[in-house]
């Protein structure tokens, strides 16, 4: 159960820093032209173009230079690079079908920028960061080539935990796990849906 737990709180952990982290810059890609803007894009978008195998490779060799080599704070930044991307695409997504004359008009009206950010921006691309932090949770929760490489035996999570009790034997309760987490990403899913609309946060739409 120790390792279901560090799943949650790893998975909820690194969606909400990914977030944190996705939103603004998502925001100021969709929004703005400014030099290797491209540039920035791809190379936050470039964990999904990176085979997990190499990342988990290269963050394990960066982690041990640094001594923090199966710590929980190096297993959760690898997590939140790993989803990083699945929030930004829909974050941007959202923005680029935003209407900025709506916050150019609150702007002349006299509101700060927090205000407008607050108030007016923020919550029309609600679906995207909310889409973006259940898919990355769901893939953080779900990962597990690279929290091989990653984790330490007293950081494993539940995947990790799972490979390791199947490699060396044939537990029934390994299937009925497994149909849990698959219930359980199916009730978000159609919470989500029932909330905001699968097709507005997979499509960006604000």
């Amino acid at each position: 159960m120790s390792a279901f737990y560090r799943s949650l709180a790893l998975g909820a952990t690194a969606a909400t820093l990914a977030t944190l982290f996705a939103v603004p810059a998502g925001m100021a890609i969709a929004w703005h032209r400014f030099p290797g803007r491209e540039a920035v894009l791809s190379l936050l978008l470039s964990p999904l173009m990176v085979p997990s195998v190499v990342l988990g490779i290269a963050l394990l060799r960066f982690f041990t230079q640094l001594g923090a080599s199966g710590t929980m704070w190096g297993l959760t930044a690898a997590h939140t690079v790993l989803v990083l991307p699945y929030v930004l695409r829909l974050v941007v997504a959202a923005a680029t079908g935003f209407d900025r004359t709506v916050a150019q008009a609150a702007e002349s009206l006299g509101a700060s920028a927090w205000t407008v950010f607050r108030r007016i921006e923020l919550p029309l691309i609600v679906p995207g960061v909310a889409g973006g932090w259940l898919i990355a949770f769901i893939n953080s929760f779900d990962e597990l080539t690279m929290s091989i490489f990653v984790a330490s035996a007293g950081t494993q999570t539940l995947p990790v935990k799972m490979y390791n009790h199947i490699a060396n034997s044939i537990d029934p309760l390994l299937a009925s796990i497994s149909t849990v987490l698959i219930a359980l990403t199916l009730v978000l899913m159609i919470l989500l849906d029932r909330f905001y609309g699968l097709d507005r946060v997979l499509a960006g739409k604000p």
